[in-house]
């Protein structure tokens, strides 16, 4: 059975959301030097475009998937990313124990979407 679009579009939509949330949250971390709140005012543009993908995302995603899926599934990508922004961005190594805890987190989503016991 092939997928829909409103199954793909919004995974897709939600990697692009969490991209920019992750910098939103993250990135001024490398501009230490800069006064709060102008990184505040930066985080709060970035999360603006991180809206308009999280917002269509959610409302097309919920015409296939559950809310506690959609949820699940912005979780995870969220995990990915991060893992690949403070691996190549801010140059920080995964440790095994955020891996491990990472894992747990992944099992439960397994469980989310398993469907009722």
């Amino acid at each position: 059975m092939p997928l829909t679009t409103a199954q793909i579009l919004p995974v897709g939509l939600l990697v692009a959301s969490n991209i920019f949330m992750t910098f939103a949250w993250y990135g001024h971390l490398k501009f230490t030097d800069k006064p709060l709140w102008l990184v505040v005012l930066a985080s709060w543009a970035i999360a603006l475009i991180e809206y308009c993908f999280a917002v269509p995302a959610n409302r097309i995603g919920h015409e296939v998937y559950s809310a506690a899926q959609l949820k699940t599934m912005q979780e995870v990508i969220t995990l990915i990313v991060f893992v690949g922004f403070s691996t190549f961005y801010l140059k920080e190594a995964v440790t095994l124990n955020v891996a491990v805890g990472f894992a747990f987190i992944a099992l439960g989503a397994f469980f989310v979407f398993k469907g009722p016991f």
